[in-house]
């Protein structure tokens, strides 16, 4: 048991009550004194304990802050005005406040000031005495011990910081969780403890207000054990408050959900991550990747059609890590020309061209200490190519019109819808930028390839699309997603966007039905000429059929079609 006698100054009673409780305490119990701050210990306070037979004359003051072990776990304070002062320490101990009149702001007469020292001596010992005989210090210790075992048998892992960010709680499950002991990082600041940090880079704390009261915010994040072991875990985070009301610290509670998400991932329960919608198989391993990835600061070249997401993966790589809440910055090098690229991309200097009217900076300048994502690398020049290799090799580069190098740390996510190896072949691209851009590749599939996610997306893209228009319900038919299902999307997602737009225009009613769609599309998915395209298998639908129970709902939204698709398909296999 640590016990801590605090006062203002540690010169007068605090250094009373730890002498009179080392006379009273047993071996276990470790007796500290201390003070918020410090002065020369007091000589009236050396004379009145003298006279007990105590002598104070070579005890030395103490500073709370200059205490190393701080985990106590009982603080007592003996002045009024030291209760208001008393910061969250490690452990958040039991506190007791005697609310005594310091002797030590006595101002008059030689004797008058003794007389105060006098009372306030007998005064502590009193209360030093009741402490220790009247079964207080029992009572306070059962209460801790009951704290302390019900806080470490709890499943859930809880970290409490306060409002510097210094740890003064961390239970037996949140060392399960982490692998990291409490005995190694209680009174440090969470940030320098945690390697990419325990909330992946994206501290609530720090970049969003926290919810006062009894409101809380929950997320899931990936964390990294103390041997970099990736883990996926559940957090609630709230303020915490003093009986006064006053904020002076921060609850995190979480408990480990890897289990639970990677058999979702595995059963196709996953429906999207970190604003990515499909439950796809290919789009699930590609979650995988962006967790892997979201831990590193890798180049990397995602490649795919047009109106697949690239922007959306390269914007969840960065927000997945720990330079979440620094600035993802997009630029399509594409769009621009040479020379207006490079003043997008490095910036330039007031005069350095006709319209340069004053400094700017560009985007990797922009981008310093987040991520700079450039979309349509396939379409650069070769000048800017060479100029690209090195800001790549050395993180550094001129603005357009001057001399002076800036420097910047900067994760570079790129994206084509060429094929780079096929342009390489033909002169058109640099090989050694290639590998410098390409160290992580990423493959996004079409939406024809996973055409069992066109109902979600179809689903989300409305309803953000009813949201923005404020319109009531609109569902879509389920012929209308036959013709969804049927139809080949060489545009990608963008396309699906498109027809969805287009349909909500047209659509007068409560249902999007095939003929609110772009009038070229009814050849094209095959409703012109009355054929449908069969798109399901015997035994694709039998597996459905069985992991669903028999819900047929559920089978139609697991295969990827309307129910009155899966419908029509067993009416004529009369399964």
């Amino acid at each position: 048991m640590k016990l801590l006698f605090l006062c203002a100054k540690n010169a007068a009673t605090s250094q009373m009550a730890e002498a009179f409780a080392m006379a009273r305490a047993d071996e276990d119990t470790v007796i500290t004194s201390a003070g918020i701050d410090v002065a020369p210990l007091h000589p009236m306070a050396i004379k009145v304990m003298a006279e007990v037979g105590i002598d104070l004359s070579g005890a030395t003051p103490k500073k709370l802050a200059d205490i190393e072990e701080q985990d106590f776990d009982i603080v007592i304070t003996l002045c009024r005005n030291v209760a208001d002062q008393l910061p969250v320490l490690p452990g958040f101990p039991l506190t007791v406040h005697w609310n005594l009149n310091p002797p030590g702001e006595m101002v008059g007469k030689e004797d008058v000031v003794l007389k105060a020292f006098r009372q306030a001596r007998d005064e502590i010992k009193r209360l030093v005495d009741d402490f220790f005989e009247k079964g207080y210090l029992a009572a306070l210790q059962f209460a801790r011990e009951c704290e302390g075992m019900l806080l470490d048998n709890v499943s859930d892992g809880i970290l409490a910081h306060d409002l510097s960010r210094r740890i003064f709680h961390f239970n037996k499950a949140a060392e399960e969780i982490t692998g990291y002991k409490r005995a190694d990082i209680i009174g440090k600041d969470c940030h320098d403890v945690f390697p990419g940090r325990l909330c992946g880079g994206k501290c609530l704390f720090c970049e969003d207000p926290v919810p006062t009261g009894p409101g809380s915010v929950k997320r899931e994040i990936d964390i990294n054990t103390s041997n970099g072991e990736r883990r996926t875990v559940d957090t609630t985070l709230r303020m915490m408050s003093d009986v006064d009301g006053r904020d002076i610290g921060v609850l995190l509670s979480f408990h480990d959900v890897t289990r639970e998400r990677a058999l979702a991932r595995r059963v196709g329960e996953i429906n999207q991550f970190s604003g990515i919608i499909g439950h796809d198989k290919k789009m699930l391993e590609i979650y995988d990747l962006i967790r892997d990835l979201a831990d590193t600061d890798v180049p990397v070249l995602i490649q795919g059609e047009s109106g697949t997401g690239k922007e959306l993966v390269a914007a969840a790589i960065h927000n997945e890590g720990h330079r979440g809440n620094k600035l993802f910055v997009p630029i399509n090098c594409g769009a621009l020309p040479e020379s207006l690229l490079e003043s997008e991309l490095f910036g330039h200097v007031k005069g350095a061209f006709t319209g340069a009217i004053r400094d700017k900076k560009g985007r990797f300048e922009l981008a310093d200490g987040g991520t700079i994502f450039l979309d349509e690398i396939g379409d650069i020049s070769a000048t800017m190519q060479v100029k690209l290799m090195r800001v790549l090799q050395e993180g550094t580069f001129e603005r357009v019109g001057s001399e002076t190098t800036v420097k910047v740390n900067v994760r570079v996510i790129s994206a084509t819808n060429k094929d780079l190896q096929e342009e390489i072949a033909e002169g058109r691209f640099r090989d050694d930028l290639y590998y410098r851009l390409s160290v992580v590749p990423l493959w996004l599939p079409p939406l024809r390839d996973r055409r069992n996610d066109i109902p979600l997306i179809a689903e989300h893209i409305l309803k953000l699309a009813l949201k923005t228009r404020s319109q009531g319900d609109v569902v879509i038919s389920s012929s209308a997603m036959d013709a969804m299902l049927s139809y080949s999307w060489p545009g990608n997602v963008r396309e699906l966007q498109n027809w969805l737009q287009f349909a909500l225009v047209k659509c007068k009613g409560g249902e999007i039905l095939p003929e609110h769609f772009p009038p070229m599309r009814a050849t094209a998915t095959g409703l012109g000429s009355g054929r449908r395209r069969r798109k399901l298998d015997l035994s694709s639908v039998r597996e459905a059929i069985r992991a669903t129970d028999g819900n047929k709902l559920e089978a139609a939204k697991r295969l990827g079609v309307s129910r009155a698709t899966l419908y029509r398909f067993l009416e004529d296999v009369d399964l």
